[in-house]
């Protein structure tokens, strides 16, 4: 059995949140770099030159990313031989949460209640937990600061068996279109599809999550990953919604087994900052 202390756990999430909300992922940068190799529009061109600045300024003065700092989302992967001691997690997290946000003067986006108390916690708390049983003696943290622009952009929805692959593709196309600059593209497209109407929707976060750029195991999806790219990018959107053939940097599908009456799809999108972590203790 391994034992692990709730501190390194603090210190790990608190540590994490302050790199992420201050340094652009490198294989995103690459990839904006290399659409602006290729792209045409001058005000796109002129977008990404500004992204590349931005991360660049934020490492050198020490400032978020973007003035949005999220709200924290952490997927727990707890290996069945590990043993957390000296403290919950959970308030351990939250706690962490706090600290890193306070430290380091990052905005504070959780309200309390979402509609008749709409009051700040001050404290960018509680954070967004999912918990999972694994094999082994690790704990792995899956952590993010999820901004709210491309997050309420995002959309599910439950098809019928019938739609197939070509209704995931114009549900896809749809909610492009409709998010067109508000989700401060170019963006990373998460979608899930198959579960069931919440496990759907977790799919399509844990896809963001994924390594950059990685593509399905299966060649029909990864496929369609590849096809749904070139059309959310041929839409004309552009960075920020200014125009261009830069929309999506990339586009990451989950799938898992679900009812035979049934296809759900989610799409979650997220911004150009994609802002998250993987840490094993």
């Amino acid at each position: 059995m391994k034992e692990i202390k709730c501190l390194h756990i603090f210190n790990a999430v608190r540590d994490t949140l302050r790199e992420i909300n201050l340094s652009l992922d490198p294989k995103v940068r690459n990839a904006i770099q290399k659409y602006l190799i290729e792209e045409k529009n001058p005000l796109a061109i002129d977008v990404l030159k500004s992204l590349i600045t931005n991360a660049d300024l934020a490492i050198q003065l020490q400032k978020p990313l973007c003035q949005d700092t999220g709200v924290v989302l952490v997927f727990i992967e707890i290996g069945q031989e590990v043993r957390i001691i000296e403290g919950d997690i959970k308030s351990t997290i939250n706690q962490a949460v706090k600290t890193a946000y306070q430290e380091n003067y990052f905005r504070n986006s959780m309200v309390s209640d979402p509609v008749f108390y709409r009051n700040n916690t001050k404290t960018n708390t509680p954070a967004i937990l999912y918990f999972d049983f694994v094999p082994g003696d690790q704990l792995k943290l899956i952590i993010a600061a999820k901004g709210g622009g491309a997050e309420n952009m995002s959309t599910l929805r439950m098809l019928s068996p019938s739609a197939g692959r070509k209704g995931i593709i114009d549900f896809v196309m749809e909610t492009i279109n409709h998010a067109d600059g508000k989700s401060c593209p170019p963006t990373i497209v998460g979608i899930g599809v198959g579960g069931n109407f919440e496990q759907c929707a977790i799919l399509s976060k844990k896809a963001l999550l994924r390594p950059f750029g990685s593509h399905h195991e299966l060649p029909e999806w990864a496929d369609l990953e590849k096809e749904l790219l070139t059309s959310i990018n041929a839409t004309g959107i552009g960075p920020q919604g200014f125009g261009g053939n830069t929309t999506a940097l990339a586009v990451q599908i989950e799938t898992m087994p679900c009812h035979i009456a049934s296809l759900p799809v989610a799409i979650n999108l997220q911004c150009h900052s994609h802002r998250h972590k993987t840490v094993v203790l």
